[in-house]
């Protein structure tokens, strides 16, 4: 289930790419099968090591181009092990509202980014959010869970607070919120429920078939019911420069 649009996120092969909070790493394959240099980054040590097994599995299975590389690393958001100016995309996808201090975090990414490099970010949508928060506190009120909830207008102004030039948005996962709100209705901690099973098995058919029918409505919903909040968000280039070359520019001069 991912829930970046590459082709906004303007991803290429040879690109070096973060991904920050990489979780289990659903958006790291993604950019590795797509020939970049992927550096997959998580705090916890289970979430690195399902995502360095991965990323191995699908390298075995040639799935990625020659080309393409990967690496995965423990590492704090709020100190990222890398030089500045050192990477043309970053993905921060579902991390930010964990994190207490979200806007050191945000000039984490801005100091890795190259000048005119891209950054897309994403958030629990504040409607779908609230809906979850007002019906269920073990939803979010636990170790390691949401501390606030996004507005559009917040999340791009403090992406502008870093230095970042946020552009293109959009919204995703229409389908999956009425799960969320079920399941914070029912309880969190009840996966058994009749009823959240059988919602969970749609969701589980829809990811593993993509039926136009289901493809066709979340396109029609996610503007209204989106569960996820994606902003899209530019490093200006230097002043009097143009943007740093990525790396299949670099390796094409280079030759």
């Amino acid at each position: 289930m991912l829930t970046v649009d590459y082709d906004l996120l303007d991803l290429r092969p040879g690109m070096t790419v973060l991904d920050l909070g990489c979780g289990e790493g659903r958006h790291a394959f993604e950019a590795y099968r797509r020939g970049a240099s992927v550096v997959a980054v998580d705090w916890g040590q289970p979430e690195v090591e399902t995502t360095k097994r991965w990323l191995g599995a699908i390298a075995e299975a040639g799935e990625a181009p020659a080309g393409a590389r990967y690496e995965v690393v423990r590492g704090d958001l709020l100190h990222l092990p890398f030089p500045d100016a050192s990477v043309d995309r970053v993905m921060a996808s579902e991390v930010l509202e964990h994190i207490p201090d979200d806007e050191t975090a945000m000039a984490e990414i801005f100091r890795v980014l190259r000048p005119g490099g891209r950054a897309v970010v994403t958030v629990p949508r504040y409607g779908p959010e609230r809906i979850c928060w007002a019906l269920s506190d073990e939803y979010h009120a636990n170790e390691g869970g949401h501390i606030r909830i996004y507005t559009r207008s917040v999340l791009r102004e403090r992406l502008a607070g870093a230095g970042l030039v946020p552009g293109a948005d959009h919204h995703a996962h229409a389908l999956h919120a009425p799960f969320w709100w079920l399941k914070c209705a029912v309880g969190v901690g009840k996966p058994d429920n009749r009823a959240v099973r059988a919602y969970h098995r749609l969701l589980v058919w829809d990811l593993t078939t993509r039926p136009w029918i289901t493809r066709a409505a979340e396109k029609v919903l996610d503007p209204v019911l989106g569960k996820s909040y994606v902003v899209y968000a530019d490093k200006p280039a230097a002043a009097g420069t143009a943007s740093l070359p990525s790396e299949p520019e670099r390796t094409a001069a280079a030759g």
